[in-house]
């Protein structure tokens, strides 16, 4: 039976709690999602890769990972001020859109993109937070390695060009990393997993 190691594609289902075992449930990969990826490629958080090495298919797994290893602290700087007239698409403010409590895709201007939440709305400014979703929390995972197996050289060389695979960055409902969380494949809007690097 194949042991999880470098290169290798894995599947696990898990729950995401905040702190421990009895803290908020903030994501699942279930036996009909389940978070796979390839081992090694970068993809998850080191922490949450290190922690798996050696497991095989059907070996449970618990991992704690703090803070300072996971999303890292709360950054004040992530929050800003912009002024409303960078929203507007043909002269029109889509207001459905940029509303508080609203995650919405944006894009630095060195073409970095980045997924700001909306905390204000007024006639002048929008005020965003571009922290990640789990900024500042330390991350509780149980869970269940569902399968092992050899990688084909056609998805390691997809994968390692930033062609896909699974990834996992902090969802409520699936999870990610490929630089954007919660564009659809990665973070806590999606359906990847939570152990990643956004």
């Amino acid at each position: 039976m194949l042991e999880i190691g470098k290169y290798k594609m894995v599947k696990l289902t898990y729950d995401l709690r905040i702190d421990n075992e009895q803290g908020e449930l903030v994501e699942q990969a279930t036996t009909e999602q389940p978070l796979e990826f390839l081992y090694g490629a970068g993809m998850m958080l080191p922490k949450f890769e290190s922690e798996l090495i050696g497991l095989k298919q059907d070996d449970p797994f618990t991992i704690k990972i703090a803070s300072t290893d996971a999303y890292g602290a709360v950054n004040n700087e992530a929050v800003v001020e912009l002024p409303k007239n960078v929203f507007l698409v043909n002269g029109e403010f889509d207001a459905e859109l940029i509303k508080v409590g609203n995650t919405v895709p944006m894009m630095s201007s060195n073409g970095q993109r980045l997924n700001g939440l909306v905390l204000e709305v007024n006639d002048e400014i929008v005020k965003m937070d571009f922290n990640h979703p789990l900024a500042g929390e330390d991350l509780f995972f149980a869970g269940k390695v569902v399968d092992v197996r050899e990688a084909s050289d056609e998805e390691v060389a997809q994968i390692l060009s930033g062609g896909g695979g699974g990834c996992g960055c902090g969802s409520s409902d699936g999870g990610c990393n490929d630089g954007g969380c919660n564009d659809g494949s990665c973070g806590t809007e999606s359906g990847g997993g939570c152990g990643c690097g956004c």
